[in-house]
Order: C-alpha cells, then sequence, then structure tokens
C-alpha cells in the first residue's frame, strides 16, 4: 500500500459488497449502482491499495489474503460509522429525548389523537408529554417555555396577535349545527342561520367563543337568538339538544363523540369557522424531537376532515 493514502470509504463499502455477495453484479444491485461503476472504483481501491484485492473467475470473485484483510477492517469502520450516525440522531432527539405539547379539549379529542398515533409509530423512543387548557393558559405555556408549542385556534375578527409567537395555519374548523333526530330539520345536509330565526338556543356557559359565533350570525341573518339552556360543555349542550331543548353551534371538532340522537348539519358560509394553528416561541432553540413533531402535525393536518 502506497504511504500516505487514505482509503476512500465508498470504496471500501463496495470491497464489502463484492465480497459478501460474490460478484460485482451482485454488489452493484445492493448498492443501488451500475456494475461498470463498481469495477471501476475497485480499481482504484486496488491502486490505492498497492496490490490485487479480489481475484476474477468464471463464478466470480474471491478476496485474496489482502482483500481478506481490508474487508474485515471495512466492515468494522462501516459499523462505527452507522453507530456514530445512531448517536448523533439520538443526541438530536429524532430518536430519543422528549417534547411538551400544548392543546385544548376539542382538539385533543378529535385532531391530536391521530397526530399522536402517527408521531408515537415514527419516533417511539422520543417521550411526549401533553397539557390541555384554555387558551389563555396554552399562551403562557408557551410564552414561560413549558410547552415547546401548542395548538391554538381563532376566528377572524380575534385573530391570534403575538409578536413572541410564530403561528402555523393547519386547517380550518367549520361551525355547524346541532339538531335532535326529531327536529324538522334532521334530514337536511345544510341549512342557513336564517331559517333558524324561530328556534331556541342552547349555548355554552361563562362567555363561551361559541356564543359570539351565534350572535355574529344571527345578527347577520336578522335575528335575535333565543336562548333556552347554558350548557358546561358541549356533551351536556349535545344532551339538551338529543330530548328538544333547542338547537346548538359547535365546532366540528367537538362533534367526534356524537350523540347517538343528535344530528350534525352544516351551515355553509352563513357561520364563520375557527383557525386551528400549531405556536412555537420566536427565537427558540427547536430540537430534533420538536421539529419532527411539528411535522407530523402538518402532515396528520393535511388529510383531516
Amino acid at each position: 500500500m502506497q504511504t500516505g493514502v487514505v482509503l476512500d470509504i465508498k470504496r471500501l463499502q463496495i470491497l464489502l459488497a463484492i465480497v459478501e455477495e460474490g460478484s460485482v453484479t451482485s454488489a452493484a444491485t445492493a448498492l443501488g449502482c451500475t456494475p461498470s461503476a463498481i469495477s471501476q472504483q475497485l480499481l482504484r481501491l486496488e491502486r490505492e491499495a498497492g496490490q490485487p484485492l479480489l481475484d476474477r473467475h468464471a463464478r466470480g470473485m474471491t478476496p485474496t489474503d489482502a482483500g481478506l484483510v481490508l474487508a474485515t477492517h471495512a466492515r468494522k469502520v462501516l459499523r462505527q460509522l452507522a453507530a456514530a450516525e445512531s448517536d448523533l440522531a439520538d443526541i438530536a432527539g429524532v430518536r430519543r429525548g422528549s417534547v411538551t405539547l400544548g392543546t385544548f379539549p376539542t382538539i385533543g379529542s378529535s385532531f391530536l389523537p391521530l397526530a399522536v398515533r402517527r408521531y408515537r409509530e415514527l419516533y417511539p423512543n422520543i417521550a411526549l408529554t401533553i397539557h390541555s387548557g384554555r387558551e389563555d393558559d396554552l399562551v403562557r405555556m408557551l410564552e414561560e417555555g413549558k410547552v415547546a408549542m401548542s395548538l391554538l385556534w381563532d376566528y377572524a375578527w380575534e385573530r391570534v396577535v403575538n409578536d413572541e409567537l410564530v403561528l402555523t395555519e393547519l386547517f380550518t374548523d367549520p361551525t355547524v349545527l346541532l339538531v335532535g333526530a326529531t327536529h324538522r330539520l334532521a334530514r337536511r345536509r345544510t341549512v342557513r342561520m336564517a331559517d333558524l330565526a324561530e328556534e331556541p338556543w342552547i349555548i355554552r356557559a361563562g362567555g363561551h367563543p361559541v356564543v359570539e359565533v351565534l350572535q355574529r350570525s344571527a345578527v347577520a341573518a336578522g335575528f335575535n337568538p333565543t336562548i333556552a339552556f347554558q350548557a358546561n360543555d358541549y356533551q351536556e349542550a349535545q344532551a339538551m339538544v338529543s330530548v328538544g331543548l333547542g338547537i346548538a353551534l359547535a365546532p366540528r371538532t367537538a362533534t367526534v363523540n356524537q350523540h347517538p340522537d343528535v344530528r350534525v348539519i352544516s351551515l355553509g358560509d352563513t357561520a364563520p369557522p375557527r383557525r386551528i394553528l400549531v405556536a412555537h416561541r420566536a427565537g427558540r432553540v427547536r430540537s430534533a424531537a420538536d421539529l419532527a413533531l411539528h411535522d407530523v402535525l402538518v402532515e396528520t393536518a393535511s388529510t383531516y376532515s
């Protein structure tokens, strides 16, 4: 071997493939190269080594003593390189590590489980922690660094505006109508808000955002809604709808766990939708686990409907 020559890793990989596969053609197939390219690289390696590395014969190739020794070292070197790449990936957090996500109930019970399942399939060794809360709590956790990112929502008249946050829109969540199974509109696929002027309404208590959705939609349709009941959550609202106490509005993501005696009807463009967003703090150093989760959320959202 010529002094001062540094052996090329790719050529060592080619030598090892030929020794293990038994021929140039088989090695080319295994490495996804052409036989001519394999042969050229082998000749260069033999020139670097200063001696033949393979004996050519009709049935293929067998390693010379020098070729066998070099192939043995090549196997060790390639394994060590693979281990080094794996360790770097672990340090970066792609295969190990942790990430913390914030969410809110309607998304936590509809869209998010789909993304979590996919993330755990791709990165089973990453510890994923999820916190559910009100939107103001989620924004505070983002600003304080208690979560790496969070799912948020907003409407057209009150966008999330925060210079400390970077927002990515995932999908649009339509507002839908909930009626009982025996209601006069139960068989309709689409209803307009103007058709609902005489109906009693069930709303969420405590100044919930869906109340403003109803008020704005009703005013735009030319009426003031009559409130029959204030529910503490969407399951309670559906229960009251199911027995005919009134009708209700809800984001479509809130109807995944649909009451058997409630029908979900589209309101078309007569009720405003909300945006579902994922946010992270601007300037935050993002780990590979964090970036991978962001990608999975975006990927899942692209097929969510």
